[in-house]
């Protein structure tokens, strides 16, 4: 990380930034000040908070794997970076309510650090790389003298687990209240600044590269982290993004159907084969912003007309939405509409037969699409804020699986990921339902047992009247034909040029 002006002025102090090199985005320090007196502004409007209230926050611990010393790369807590947008690890910050005076309290490092882990900076060092009015060491944290204290806890709906809120020693001493922070903090994360949309519109635009140079370079007969491999290594390479913002899923043939591979149990190890459909769900991180991007594409460049089909139901299903996106519309109300256009478009291929009204009330399109359409995007892949009081999700199949039932505001980032996808289990399940088995046109449907899964996923901003698109990948079947040919057959692959 470097800490510069972007323009010198003499006399003139210099705003520091977040930048890796070469031609990575400079993020300015001012986004996080602008996010701390976001927050600030909510909490002085809640009349629950008191006065002389200050939040206090505590950002990641570097940690080993298992009981060794092996390090695992640090990532800092999403919250905390959220709120000061500090790299280094075993950190705590403070805001004051009222004034928005900002601290950061920095580890007391012995002097051994200099020798393992390179200098040791001064508080004044983070003072400025991070813009904040004070840095203090962490064990002057119980020095802190105010009213009341504001702590972070609450169940993130995404994963079920509780937000871990501050702790340490003399802690017993304050007032504290771990109710009115979380909901609070949450909500201003839902709705993204200018600044932040230019961390995730630039997240977008490497990790859309990114899967270009996949489709340039993938062949028949490789295996399928090779292709994880050079997302990430043209990611890293070329946008500084040393995370993803999740496990790659690399599918091809029936692995395409299986919406979380690529997991310890099957890490992306098949060789791929003339004929399979990909589809590669994968997304770069920068500066702790995410990206989450799937493309589905047949491995050898020419799609089948059976997979040609299926590819562009679903594409039809993700044009609906896109079209339909705006503020004031009801989340739950695109899911619905990518499932009627599948359900329309699978009776018009024959695998489906009968009324598509009558297929609703049975939910044959969760059949096909078990997941939700989308959630909320950030510094988070399944962004907070899905589901805050007053809001509830809603208990059918396909329907209980988004992560957010909210209608849609202004700023809101979320992703667009409509699929279809062939899983044994789930269609074996509805042909043994009479409900459901009497849509089927078993005959037909023999033909695409595994066949995988198609999934076509976008990243939007909600705008004033529709939405932005974040991420630029070929779409069309004759985009994705004509793409892989001319540069399967006239370019190498970024691979290849750094060999």
């Amino acid at each position: 990380m470097q800490c510069a002006s972007l323009t010198s002025v003499a006399g003139v102090a210099p705003k520091p930034y977040f930048w890796l090199g070469k031609e990575t985005l400079r993020v300015a320090a001012e986004l996080f000040a602008l996010n701390r007196t976001r927050l600030c502004d909510r909490l002085r409007a809640n009349k629950d908070v008191p006065e002389k209230s200050i939040v206090l926050l505590q950002g990641g611990e570097q940690t080993n794997r298992y009981c060794t010393d092996t390090g695992i790369i640090f990532r800092q807590e999403s919250y905390f970076h959220w709120t000061f947008g500090v790299t280094e690890a075993d950190c705590y910050g403070a805001v004051e309510v009222d004034s928005g005076h900002a601290i950061l309290f920095i580890p007391r490092l012995p002097e051994s650090y200099a020798t393992w882990m390179g200098k040791i900076h001064p508080p004044e060092h983070f003072k400025q790389k991070y813009a904040v009015h004070e840095v203090r060491f962490t064990d002057e944290v119980s020095s802190l003298a105010y009213s009341a204290f504001l702590f972070q806890r609450g169940v993130n709906t995404d994963s079920g687990s509780v937000t871990r809120e501050a702790s340490f020693d003399g802690i017993s001493q304050f007032t504290v209240n771990n109710t009115i922070l979380h909901p609070e903090i949450a909500e201003c994360r839902v709705i993204k600044t200018d600044m932040e949309l230019e961390v995730l519109r630039y997240t977008n635009k490497i990790s859309s590269e990114a899967h270009k140079e996949v489709m340039k370079a993938i062949r028949p007969g490789m295996k399928e982290y090779e292709l994880e491999s050079l997302f990430e290594h043209y990611c890293y390479t070329r946008g500084g993004m040393r995370h993803t913002s999740y496990t790659c899923i690399c599918g091809s043939g029936h692995n395409s159907s299986v919406l979380h591979y690529g997991h310890a149990g099957a890490p992306n190890e098949k060789t791929i084969e003339d004929g399979d459909m990909c589809l590669f769900d994968m997304g770069g991180e920068y500066y702790c912003y995410g990206s989450d991007i799937t493309c589905s594409f047949p491995a050898n460049g020419r799609f089948s007309p059976d997979q040609r089909a299926i590819y562009e139901a679903v594409l039809k299903s993700s044009r609906a939405v896109l079209s339909a996106v705006k503020p004031g519309v009801s989340w739950p109300a695109m899911h619905r509409l990518a499932d009627r256009v599948h359900l329309e478009e699978l009776t018009k291929i024959g695998i489906l037969q009968g009324n598509v009204d009558d297929m609703v009330e049975v939910h044959m399109g969760a059949l096909f699409m078990p997941h939700g359409l989308g959630h909320f995007l950030g510094i988070d892949v399944h962004d907070v804020g899905g589901y805050p009081e007053g809001v509830e999700r809603i208990d059918l199949p396909g329907l209980r699986s988004l992560r957010t039932a909210r209608d849609l505001v202004q700023g809101m980032v979320l992703t667009v990921e409509p699929g279809i996808y062939f899983i044994d289990h789930l269609l074996d399940e509805a042909l043994a339902n009479p409900a459901q088995a009497c849509f089927i046109n078993n005959e037909v449907l023999a033909r695409f047992r595994g066949f995988g899964g198609v999934r076509i996923e976008d990243d939007i901003v909600v705008t004033a009247n529709g939405m932005e698109l974040l991420t630029c990948v070929p779409r069309t079947v004759e985009e994705i034909e004509t793409f892989m040919a001319e540069n399967q057959a006239s370019t190498k692959s970024f691979a290849s040029q750094k060999s």
